[in-house]
């Protein structure tokens, strides 16, 4: 491997900074403006609320991921409640009868979020400005981000950068820092504060309002809202007010100007000299004046905990702050102070108030529930409620009580007065909701059934036992919740009793520490190529404690079939509806009925002929008897008039048929239009339905409507006015039907009247058959317009020139911006693409398929998709932006125009109305050649409870919408499919149909296991543990895994076993006492676990587990093939040692599992550890014999990793690698290695090559030779580097090493004695080096798949020995480092160095800075460059048509010679 690519294929999921802000919408947003008149506000529809207050949104990072999120709010007794399909968690509380998280925008940054705040706006809660998010990147980067309404995302309103030549004096000489920057922000928004290089305070001064700042109040008139911004920066050298380790910092309230509370040590100590030195923290108060850049101390105090780590400001009105520390919980404001203690914490305070229980405090993330009640989350999960019992602005005493079990958080935040989110990065986080009454009277009647936690009576000993067992949390299944019930409400304590109810979750599959690649359940043996890779899924270890669990990963859906039959030459499959009694039904129960019902026809239709089935139990076909069109074949087929009656449309006419019954023909076109001549053979070429209207286009372009009559029940034909005599070509065109009370599209006319009055006005109170909506007609033309008429006017409402060139935002065309600069650039460009259009074929690039959709959801926006002729998928996402004084504008520029009314023409213009593109990177195009014209798209709205659409062709794909979000799942088992439509019958429920290109047609139900709201598929296997390694032993399809489970144990008994057994020592107990001695402790258990999948795709079942001895850890387990030799002697088998070997031996191989552990006893005894064999037996029946242990063996050190080696055992013991040779019943050690690794971390094995990884020594390269029977080492990396994860990669004849580190970099390793700079081949030599921005835990080899066939490269470039790496990293991501050859690697970067400039990258961030090597300080020479960054050259596919040109013509290549490149990497790591 000369030459590589970086690619993410799953990104990170585990969150790790959260916060909530008003971003999106303000706080008066929220706020009734007419109080009697319940109007739909834009956004969020909340009327005056009484019980949730104004929602802000919440705003999450993962790594280099930056999401947010507004909350919707579902009230009880809505009419969105009553409407809503969804299914609610949590039952019904304080009125609310769901909430759910909406994603508003996600992006990857160029950079890991370091930490994050969030600058509010002082004054009333009215207030019409917005929040400011402010992100910190290492080592001093900071950017503040607001909403832009206009753009519907988010823009940088400044950067701050104190790095480079300039800053140098800011690291005082150091070079390593512990934690990157730490931003806090002041609770009235005045200025923020920035902790970086450990000692220097960057203080933000935000922009007050009215300091002429663009964009202010002023400027916009009153109607308009703007953001936090921040006016300047300066810096506070701590060191100089005589501060050294900083710890925390924070804003407190209730102050005139800011004041930072800061926690620091003034000389460190540690846990072995607390006797002598402690109390070594203390606080300081500076009051900070941003004008004059002072900072006066106002008030400090000393004597803290040396272990305090955290501050937490007390809201108004008491204020003041809380000092968290592992045993202790401090309260300090200017005139006040208060501590409590743990119950065993403070030996030198006996006086102190303690808690009534034990709990650990270290690692603790807290938020304030109210303003003198804070939620703590402990590091196991408990969730603690502290109370200040105050009077007036005095806090009297601090009380702590338990509340629930909850996930392991790595933060926690509030969001508005009755929501708490718990982000994590070791499980999934949860959107809880709150409620704090007086006591468990207050509950709602209907969780009391739902629990049975809650109840009044029971002691409180009895409830604090039960609510932190695991008792709970097995009642209401998963990870996420024991969260129900109540706080004990004991009489002596002032506690208030809280509700929690879980509302929402986000999955997270980090932290991955180990993966293995096994084969499905329901593998297909035959598959071939690339079909072959979805026989694979990943299994995961993830989480920690009782978050852990198994994650089962597959990037492509495998559907599970219900039959299959043969069927050739399938050109299109559809389902209709038909109901007989349907005038019987009453109007209210439609709704409920219309999900349900049962389909009746299934029309298929192939090259010369239509074929009828009908749906009912079983299949038949039913064409003889039916009125259907059967001579040749059908173009669509569909219901109308309220699924009254089915239309099927052929290619010279349509059918309306009642049933089997035709009750009309239509002949199309009409033989007596006066159109132009050759009309006569235009034939439908594609048909989109939209009851009560049929939209048909020609072959020659034009376009005709059928227009029903719901009273008749007939259709007539109805050719467009609009377009009679335009000479433009339809190259695709879509009805789009906007349902519901309020159709959305309403709401973007400049007829604001009309948008909030007609939803009320015609509302009933069944919600029924009113609920029309309205429908547009959606037209792309040849030229690549794209235009939006309402139907059956044909007014056009929006136009955007040059949709097919993929712009970021489609704006009206007569919109307010006529946005002169962008159409300086289109005409600029037009002209430089008639000159790159001779090299490409440019200008036949047109869209062919169109497609708009808003699927159902209290507030969910449609969605334009469009499919071009050479592949590439355009989606756009709707949003509304009214722009300020928008009608005198527009009215200006359209009589400028035009002076002959245009303007009534403009007043129903969807003025407001825009869209953004949503990035598709997730799906691999696929080159459309011109003869398949066929409809792709088919949208669903109910496959097993999903939404969205189904993607036929080459490469299938679902697009699924959660969250207003697009997930991409691709669906490869059977390669290219021609034909899909959903089926809902007795036999499949709520299932589909598909069509392969080999001619079978299957009938499929969506897999229920698996959640396919994440970047893959994934199946979460709950283990109650702490997963550590797994691997697969194939033969018996078993996974054999590592799981260690936390025990509560008797101080003494721990002690004991720390006893060194060989020197006979016994501890010497005299410093403790009896009570210490009796104290429970927790200890890790470890045991192997052989896990079974479910047939059915259930639960998995546990086959057998292997328990450890008692402090002994399993560290690693391997499927390893032994050889035992053997000479047959009078019958009997001789093994023979391979000293002895001669040429009469015979071997036989043996499967075997093998583990490695070590005796944890600590530092006082030395290190020993066992390696263990067991045999899987055959046997499916009996699962007390499938495991039996062959052989176990003691050694000195930890047996941190083994392998096979052609046929002998590789055991990395301590400081020594030894390889073993097995006999058939024991181990002789053959060959040994002492190097000088402290720990092995990794072992692999390529033919007789080894390569190991050592926790800090770098790499060493081995090999093994058999005739000397010896290990000798090749070469070594000669540099200190904290190795994580260690593999070969094969690109055809060269072997390289890759190794991940500590600092979350990957570098490339080659052997080269021959070159002068490797020291006669003692030294490796750097191939590559990549900064990841994640610990790597886990590199897997795979073959990557041929390309070749597709292609018209040239033949020697693509190797059939060529392997790439996949990944898995801490923060949950999933990605792979794949070989390339030199041509497209050179053409790859130069395009990276393009993109570096050409993308905006969102806040500011650079590309390249973030992909350098990072040292931390150490020694580094810098290594070559030669692996390209795929994070940011998929970017090029968002860019528009135009620049994709330009910069493709700049680099001296094509535009579609760059997307071939990118699309066979993506296809030949296609893995799973």
């Amino acid at each position: 491997m000369s030459y590589a690519a970086y690619k993410m294929m799953h990104w990170p999921t585990g969150i790790e900074n959260c916060a909530s802000g008003f971003v999106t919408n303000c706080r008066a947003d929220f706020t009734p403006q007419i109080p009697l008149n319940h109007t739909e506000d834009l956004e969020s529809d909340w009327s005056s609320r009484s019980g949730i207050g104004p929602v802000p949104n919440l705003i999450v990072t993962a790594a280099n991921v930056l999401e947010l999120y507004v909350v919707r709010v579902q009230e009880e007794g809505t009419r969105e409640a009553r409407n809503s399909t969804e299914v609610k968690r949590g039952g019904i509380m304080d009125g609310v009868s769901a909430v759910s998280l909406e994603l508003v925008c996600s992006y990857r940054l160029h950079g890991n979020v370091e930490s994050m705040a969030v600058l509010s706006i002082g004054g009333g809660d009215v207030s019409r400005r917005r929040d400011s998010i402010i992100l910190t990147f290492q080592d001093a980067k900071i950017a503040v981000l607001e909403f832009d309404d206009s753009t519907h995302s988010l823009q940088t309103s400044s950067m701050h950068c104190f790095e480079g030549p300039e800053w140098l004096h800011l690291k005082r000489g150091r070079e390593s820092f512990a934690r990157g920057p730490l931003v806090k922000a002041d609770p009235q928004g005045r200025c923020s504060g920035v902790l970086v290089y450990g000692l220097q305070m960057i203080i933000l001064k935000a922009a007050q309002a009215g300091s002429g700042f663009v964009g202010e109040d002023d400027a916009f008139g009153s109607g308009a809202t703007v953001s936090a911004r921040v006016e300047s920066s300066y810096i506070i050298n701590l060191r100089d007010l005589d501060m050294k380790h900083i710890k925390d910092f924070i804003f407190v309230h209730g102050y005139i100007e800011p004041v930072m509370v800061i926690l620091h040590e003034r000389e460190l100590t540690w846990a072995g000299r607390v006797s002598w030195k402690h109390h070594t923290c203390m606080i300081s108060a500076l009051s900070i004046s941003t004008t004059l850049k002072q900072h006066p101390l106002i008030w400090s105090a000393a004597n803290l905990p040396h272990d305090a780590y955290k501050l937490l400001a007390v809201p108004s009105p008491i204020g003041g702050v809380l000092v968290i520390s592992a045993n202790m919980i401090h309260y300090h404001s200017q005139v006040d102070f208060h501590c409590l203690g743990m119950s065993w914490s403070s030996i030198f305070f006996q006086e102190l108030p303690r808690s009534s229980f034990n709990v650990e405090l270290d690692a603790a993330n807290a938020t304030w529930l109210l303003n003198d009640v804070a939620l703590l989350s402990a590091k196991t999960g408990e969730l603690l409620l502290l109370t200040l019992v105050y009077d007036g602005r005095v806090v009297q005493r601090l009380d702590l009580s338990k509340s629930k079990a909850s996930v392991l958080t790595s933060d926690i935040t509030t969001i508005g007065n009755s929501l708490v989110f718990l982000g994590s990065r070791l499980g999934d986080s949860l959107l809880v909701q709150f409620s704090s009454g007086s006591g468990a009277s207050t509950l709602p009647s209907g969780l009391k059934e739902e629990v049975g936690d809650i109840e009044g009576d029971v002691p409180l000993a009895k409830r604090l036992r039960r609510s932190s067992s695991d008792a709970l949390q097995d009642a209401v299944g998963s990870e996420e919740l024991s969260l129900y019930g109540s706080t004990p409400n004991n009489s002596e304590s002032a506690q208030k009793a809280f509700l929690f109810a879980v509302r929402d979750s986000l999955i997270n599959v980090g932290p991955l520490k180990d993966f293995s690649y096994g084969l499905r359940i329901n593998a297909d043996a035959n598959a071939t190529g690339i079909a072959k890779q979805s026989n694979y899924e990943l299994v995961c270890c993830s989480g920690h404690g009782k978050n852990g669990a198994l994650c089962v990963l597959r990037q492509s859906i495998r559907p599970e079939m219900i039959t299959e039959v043969e069927l050739t030459g399938c050109k299109g499959i559809w389902t209709v509806y038909h109901k007989s009694t349907r005038g019987h039904n009453a109007d209210s129960s439609k709704l409920a009925d219309d999900d349900d019902e049962y389909h009746a026809y299934l029309i298929i239709s192939l090259e010369a002929r239509t074929m009828v089935l009908e749906t009912a139990d079983l299949l038949t076909e039913v064409t003889e008897s039916v009125d259907y069109y059967v001579q040749g074949r059908t173009i669509a087929a569909g219901n109308l008039f309220g699924r009254r009656r089915v239309i099927q449309v052929f290619e010279r006419g349509a059918r309306i048929l009642d049933g089997s019954f035709m009750t009309q023909e239509l002949s199309i076109p009409l033989p007596n239009s006066e159109t132009s001549s050759g009309s006569d053979n235009s034939t439908v070429m594609s048909v989109s339905i939209a009851d009560p209207y049929v939209l048909l286009r020609m072959t020659d372009g034009s376009i005709l409507l059928l227009v029903g009559d719901p009273a008749t029940c007939t259709v007539s034909i109805n050719s467009p006015a609009a377009f009679e005599g335009s000479k433009k070509r339809v190259s695709a065109c879509s009805l789009y039907h906007d349902k519901g009370p309020e159709p959305w599209l309403r709401k973007a006319s400049s007829d604001a009247w009309l948008s909030t009055g007609i939803g009320e006005s015609i509302d009933s109170a069944d919600g029924g058959p009113h609920d029309q909506g309205d429908i547009y007609c959606v037209i792309c033309y040849e030229n690549g317009a794209l235009e939006i008429f309402d139907v059956p006017n044909f007014n056009c409402v929006f136009s955007v020139e040059k949709f097919a060139s993929g712009r970021a935002h489609l704006v009206d065309a007569y919109s307010q911006e006529s946005s002169e600069d962008s159409e300086k650039s289109i005409n600029k460009s037009s002209e430089e693409l008639a000159g790159q259009s001779r090299k490409e074929n440019v200008h036949n690039l047109k869209v062919v398929e169109l497609a708009m959709q808003r699927w159902s959801g209290n507030h969910s926006r449609p969605f334009i998709f469009g499919i071009l002729t050479d592949g590439t998928i355009l989606c756009y996402h709707a949003y509304l932006f009214e722009g300020p004084d928008n009608a005198s504008k527009v009215e200006g520029s359209a009589s400028a125009q035009n002076s002959v009314g245009l303007s009534n023409v403009n007043a129903s213009r969807l003025r407001n109305l825009r869209f953004i593109r949503v990035s598709l990177d997730a799906y691999t195009r696929e080159e459309t050649s011109n003869g398949t014209l066929s409809q792709r798209i088919t949208i669903f709205k109910n496959i097993s409870g999903y939404q969205g659409f189904f993607l036929s062709g080459l490469r299938p794909a679902w697009f699924m919408v959660f969250r207003q979000r697009l997930r991409i799942h691709p669906q490869i088992c059977d390669g290219s499919i021609v034909a899909f439509t959903v089926l809902h019958n007795v036999n499949c429920n709520h299932g589909f149909i598909y069509v392969t290109s080999q001619g079978i047609l299957k009938i499929c139900q969506m897999p229920s296991t698996s959640n396919y709201d994440n970047y893959w598929p994934v199946q979460k296997i709950p283990l109650r543990g702490t997963p550590h390694q797994v691997t697969y032993f194939a033969e018996r399809n078993l996974y054999p895994l590592i799981v260690s489970v936390p025990v509560h144990k008797p101080v003494n008994q721990v002690l004991s076993s720390l006893v060194d057994q060989e020197a006979g020592h016994q501890m010497d107990n005299l410093n403790l006492s009896s009570d210490e001695l009796h104290r429970t402790y927790t200890v890790e258990e470890f045991e192997v676990r052989i896990l079974e999948p479910e047939k059915s795709g259930g639960p998995w079942e546990t086959k057998a587990t292997i328990p450890m001895q008692s402090s002994e850890n399993a560290l690693t387990v391997r499927v390893v093939t032994l050889f035992a030799f053997f000479v047959l002697f009078r019958g009997k088998k001789l093994y023979l040692d391979s000293a002895l070997l001669q040429n009469t031996t015979t071997k036989e191989n043996e499967t075997l599992l093998a583990i490695g552990t070590a005796y944890v006893q600590g530092e006082d005894v030395a290190a020993r550890g066992r390696v263990l064999l067991f045999s899987i037996g055959r046997s499916t029946d009996n699962n007390q014999n499938l495991v039996s242990e062959v052989y176990s063996k003691e050694l000195k050190g930890a047996i941190s990793a083994l392998a096979s080696l052609q046929g002998h055992l590789l055991i990395a013991s301590g400081p020594k690698i030894i390889l073993h040779i097995w006999t058939g019943s024991e181990l002789n050690g053959i060959a040994f290695y002492d190097a000088p690794p402290l720990y092995v971390v990794s072992l692999n094995i390529v033919k007789n090559f080894i390569l190991l990884g050592d926790v800090h020594k770098s790499i060493y390269f081995l090999s093994w030779k058999e005739q000397g029977a010896q290990l000798s080492l090749l070469a070594k990396d000669f540099g200190s580097l904290d190795c994580f994860a260690t593999e070969f990669l094969i690109d055809g004849s060269t072997l390289s090493l890759m190794v991940s580190d500590d600092q979350k970099n990957i570098q490339v390793f080659y052997y080269a004695p021959k070159m002068s700079e490797s020291w006669r081949g003692q030294k490796l030599l750097s191939r590559a080096e990549f900064h990841v921005g994640a610990h790597v835990t886990k590199f897997l080899r795979l073959q990557m798949l041929s390309t070749s066939g597709r292609t018209s490269a040239t033949a020697g470039s693509d190797k059939t020995n060529r392997f790439a790496l996949l990944f898995g990293t801490l923060d949950g991501s999933i990605g792979c480092i794949a070989p390339l050859d030199e041509l497209t690697f050179r053409r790859l970067q130069s395009l990276q160095k393009k993109l570096v400039d050409a993308v905006p990258h969102v806040a500011g961030l650079n590309p390249r800075s973030f992909r350098h090597f990072r040292s931390n300080g150490k020694a580094h020479r810098p290594g070559p460059d030669s692996i390209v960054d795929c994070e940011l050259l998929c970017h090029y596919e968002m860019l528009p048509l135009e620049e994709q040109l330009e910069i493709a013509h700049q680099i001296g290549t094509t535009r579609s010679q760059i997307l071939s490149n990118l699309n066979d990497l993506t296809l030949g790591t296609s893995f799973l």
